[in-house]
């Protein structure tokens, strides 16, 4: 794709944030956060990032334009609370006024949580805002404090979700903590900050971003909007991530995908299902990447679900242009990208067994998001299920 076709995705729209798009858009950073009264903001990104020239360069065109901007980075692959309180100190002390969520997905929901805690009363607990029931009510929405969120990976979406996914270090479990008004104000998509990305993290986040549309899509909730959208996020990773995963330098495939992930994370407000039931107490519990966990499910929760999914499987099949629509054509079109990918097929491959296959089975059901599976699995459903995807049953 030559340069002038590059510009036509040089844009800006107001859904469901205002987002900017296009290469060379990260030179804007200053002015969204000058945009939102920001005049000392903290950059929180993952130390993997830190020190790479692009978020360097960020923060000194920051101060460049007269923004008192520092780092914060103490975060892992799998934020804890423990790093979010952390945040919240650098913040406090460093006398911060907005937050510039960078990176992805574990730098985007940590900064999203330090933002939303930053100006809250002190005996406020984090964990009382897990996303149960009207909890979110007991934050002050006025103390939220504004975040421009700037992604670097094509997965989660973060950057326009209303909630983080934080593991609580002690119990060993992963939270969704949620609040209308942890939706970032400014989203800057700049495919330049994605090129460096290796294949295989290109690969594992965007079947996370495929994972968020296709449970979406497979999910039972009235939301017709929600639906368009994660049909249509589908269609772009069908056609963009075997490009973007081929070659990192497709600006075009890379923009694409940022979109895709971002058309996910807004569709799965219709519900996700049994591929995060499982994949989160799995990501706690084993420290595993959490787009490769969904990647892994995706075909064995498709299968456990053939029977409640047949009809929306038909219409996405004929929406891909696939062979024979349907549920078996998705799961070959699956099966054909983790291939092609390099995706593992079991659980086994990264190093995950079933000794802990009851646990697994408990954690998922009480997992917000089996609440929006097609079939209500139970404990037991949920433990031969993780059982299957280890063994490799399909």
């Amino acid at each position: 794709m030559n340069q002038h076709d590059i510009r036509q995705f040089t844009t800006a729209w107001n859904y469901p944030a205002q987002i900017l798009t296009g290469a060379g858009r990260i030179a804007e950073l200053a002015d969204a956060c000058r945009a939102l009264g920001m005049r000392a903001p903290l950059l929180i990104t993952d130390p993997g990032l830190a020190g790479l020239p692009m978020v360097e360069t960020a923060v000194a065109r920051c101060r460049e334009a007269g923004l008192n901007c520092a780092v914060f980075s103490a975060i892992k692959g799998n934020p804890t609370g423990g790093n979010v309180a952390d945040g919240v100190t650098a913040f406090r002390e460093g006398g911060h006024d907005g937050v510039i969520a960078f990176g992805g997905g574990s730098g985007l929901d940590a900064a999203k949580a330090v933002a939303l805690m930053a100006r809250q009363r002190d005996d406020l607990s984090l964990w009382s805002l897990e996303d149960i029931g009207d909890n979110w009510t007991r934050a002050d929405g006025d103390a939220v404090v504004p975040v421009v969120a700037v992604p670097t990976t094509a997965g989660t979406g973060s950057e326009v979700g209303r909630a983080s996914v934080i593991t609580h270090e002690a119990e060993h479990v992963k939270r969704i903590i949620f609040h209308p008004r942890m939706v970032p104000a400014t989203v800057i998509l700049d495919p330049e900050l994605t090129v460096g990305l290796p294949p295989a993290i290109t690969a594992a986040t965007g079947m996370d971003a495929l994972s968020h549309c296709l449970e979406a899509w497979c999910a039972p909730n009235y939301h017709p909007m929600a639906e368009g959208i994660a049909v249509e996020g589908m269609r772009r990773i069908h056609d963009y991530l075997p490009r973007a995963h081929a070659d990192g330098q497709d600006l075009e495939a890379r923009l694409n995908m940022l979109v895709a992930s971002m058309m996910g994370a807004t569709a799965f407000q219709r519900g996700l299902g049994a591929m995060h039931a499982l994949a989160h107490p799995l990501g706690a519990l084993y420290d595993a990447h959490h787009g490769t966990l969904n990647a892994v499910l995706m075909p064995y929760v498709l299968r456990a679900n053939e029977c409640a999914i047949g009809e929306p499987m038909v219409r996405l099949g004929r929406y891909l242009d696939l062979r024979q629509p349907g549920t078996a054509a998705v799961i070959d079109w699956v099966l054909g990208l983790r291939e092609q990918l390099g995706i593992p097929h079991t659980l086994a491959e990264l190093g995950i067994d079933d000794a802990r296959a009851e646990q697994v089975g408990r954690m998922a059901v009480a997992d917000p998001s089996s609440g929006s599976n097609p079939i209500a699995f139970d404990a037991e459903r949920y433990r031969a299920l993780f059982v299957t995807a280890v063994e490799g049953r399909l």
